[in-house]
C-alpha cells in the first residue's frame, strides 16, 4: 500500500499517522480512523477541551483554570 505521504506498507501492517490516525494495509487497501474519543457532554460555557497531539488524547479543562478537569459525561470516535 502506498500512503498519502508516499510511504510503501507491507500487507498485514499497521501504523499511527502524524495526524493521530490508525492505519491498516490490507489487500483491499488502506483503512484508517481516529485513535482518539472526542468530548462532546460537557459543560462548554465553564470548560473547554485541548487536543494533545503527541498523546493524541483530549483533555478537558476549566477556560479560567487549566490546571482544573471538567468531568465528561460522553465521548465519541
Amino acid at each position: 500500500c502506498l500512503d498519502k505521504e508516499e510511504k510503501v506498507h507491507e500487507f498485514g501492517s499497521s501504523w499511527r499517522t502524524k495526524d493521530c490516525n490508525d492505519c491498516s494495509c490490507s489487500r483491499n487497501g488502506i483503512s484508517c480512523c481516529t485513535s482518539y474519543m472526542t468530548p462532546v457532554d460537557y459543560d462548554e460555557e465553564k470548560c473547554e477541551s485541548i487536543f494533545n497531539k503527541e498523546t493524541c488524547s483530549y483533555k478537558v479543562v476549566e477556560k479560567d483554570d487549566h490546571s482544573k478537569e471538567c468531568p465528561v459525561h460522553s465521548w465519541v470516535g
